[in-house]
């Protein structure tokens, strides 16, 4: 939960970088570092011109089996920018402090044997260029000039660097605290260390519940629909027609359709996939394609083209049924009778959440709304979603909202009534009331302290160089070793 706070020194260390994304963790230490003789340092040549090495990139830092180049706290620079970072306030030294903690992670990913499947950086490489690409207007050479790159397999070769290492830093970060817990005791040990005037702050504070009613697709659209993928596996299987070529030009999946509908290999390990959707997948013989089945993102079908170990390869055609004007306006007077009934008092909103609302998260807790960030019903009002704070704004408590209207994952229209069911003023923590949050804050403490500790000892295990060019920044890990 975000939080206000005059001094918070107990919960929040060197977290100076979270603003850019790129720390999963803060870490903290103090020590030395060795330093690399200017006159041998070592050298690597820039040949990205045919004609020879023209740029000589001097190391700045040996970390293990990695090296971090003067040139890589550039290209950091770059990659923030591009995705719209802010590096202000963030100096040089302190993003070569981060590629120094990533290479050490990294460093170590591997001597755990922690594996990183190069399918999936590489797809997450060609989202990643699809992104800039948009602040480009879709200009490549535009994108190659910024990053200063002679052509786009180079580019894409060095973003696919960055990313596994990157990959495997945050692999061996989530290995380190994985398995660490908090007890009701640290919990309140935790809080009662913290001086009264240093507790934190927390803003106001909402419990919303909300009622969903969603137009009804006839069963005549839903045949039609299966009916449709029925033919395209026929096609496929009986008169060799392509997989590939159905998915780009009829697929509803927006994110897949491009590639001939290929995902992010799936890996049974690590299900990211919904329920459905991975139950059919993993029951598939290589080569197989399945037979229709239903998600809430409409009906599939799955095309498994290879098992590698636990990851899968596989491909889908998405389609969903359509909503007629009819059914539409028979879902949008439903509700508008739910609301009466409610003002009425014919039903409690709790009560007519369970007995109507088509939402089946939230309908058995009576409408109850989960905050993602903190799974609790609170939302923190100046950090809420941007719409539900426009749907709530200037509602009372226990007041009904009139009629919304809403769209579901692939734009379908749907109707929602909601309410603010408790508000909690701004105020300082309470153990008590805010027992999640303060819990929350004191399992960060102990991840902070466990990151801490496995940073100082591999720091002093593992072989490490810092040039002498970098020694004047004031590190915040031991990176010296006197």
């Amino acid at each position: 939960m975000p939080l206000k706070t005059n001094n918070l020194k107990f919960t929040i260390k060197s977290k100076t970088l979270h603003a850019l994304a790129f720390i999963l963790l803060a870490t903290f230490a103090t020590s030395a570092q060795e330093i690399i003789d200017e006159t041998a340092q070592e050298q690597v040549k820039d040949t990205t011109n045919t004609g020879g090495a023209l740029k000589v990139d001097g190391v700045a830092a040996v970390v293990g089996d990695y090296i971090v180049l003067d040139s890589d706290i550039d290209k950091m620079i770059l990659q923030l920018k591009a995705q719209g970072a802010s590096i202000q306030g963030v100096s040089r030294c302190q993003l070569f402090g981060k590629l120094l903690e990533d290479k050490l992670y990294a460093h170590h990913a591997i001597q755990d044997s922690i594996v990183i499947s190069d399918a999936e950086i590489r797809s997450y490489v060609d989202q990643q260029v699809q992104q800039f690409l948009q602040q480009t207007n879709g200009n490549m050479d535009e994108l190659l000039k910024f990053y200063k790159k002679e052509d786009e397999v180079s580019f894409r070769e060095e973003m696919f660097e960055i990313n596994k290492s990157n990959k495997l830093a945050s692999e061996m970060q989530k290995k380190i605290i994985e398995d660490i817990e908090v007890t009701p005791e640290e919990v309140r040990q935790f809080f009662n260390k913290i001086p009264k005037e240093e507790r934190p702050r927390f803003g106001t504070e909402l419990k919303v519940a909300q009622i969903i009613v969603e137009p009804k697709v006839s069963e005549e659209e839903k045949q039609r629909v299966i009916d449709r993928l029925k033919e395209f596996k026929r096609e496929i299987e009986e008169d060799g027609k392509s997989f590939r070529s159905r998915a780009a030009f009829y697929s509803a999946d927006p994110g897949s359709k491009k590639s001939g509908g290929k995902l992010p290999p799936m890996n049974r390990a690590k299900p990211r996939m919904v329920k459905e959707f991975r139950d059919v997948a993993f029951s598939l013989q290589e080569g197989e394609i399945s037979e229709p089945f239903a998600t809430d993102y409409g009906y599939h079908i799955i095309y498994l083209e290879k098992i590698r170990g636990q990851e899968y390869d596989v491909s889908h055609i998405l389609l969903v049924p359509e909503i007629s004007d009819e059914e539409i306006l028979e879902a949008k007077e439903k509700i508008e009778k739910i609301r009466a009934e409610i003002t009425n008092g014919d039903y409690t909103f709790a009560e007519a959440a369970k007995e109507f609302s088509d939402e089946k998260e939230t309908k058995y807790q009576g409408g109850q709304l989960i905050n993602p960030q903190t799974q609790d019903y609170n939302f923190e009002l100046t950090r809420m979603d941007p719409e539900l704070y426009g749907q709530l704004q200037g509602l009372e408590n226990n007041t009904i909202s009139e009629v919304l209207t809403d769209s579901d994952r692939q734009g379908n229209i749907k109707f929602k009534l909601i309410t603010v069911t408790d508000r909690i003023d701004e105020h300082d923590a309470d153990y008590a009331r805010d027992y999640l949050k303060i819990k929350q804050l004191a399992l960060n403490e102990k991840q902070f302290d466990a990151i801490g500790k496995w940073q100082n000892e591999k720091i002093l295990d593992t072989y490490i160089k810092i040039s002498e060019s970098h020694r004047d920044c004031d590190f915040s890990s031991n990176w010296l070793k006197k």
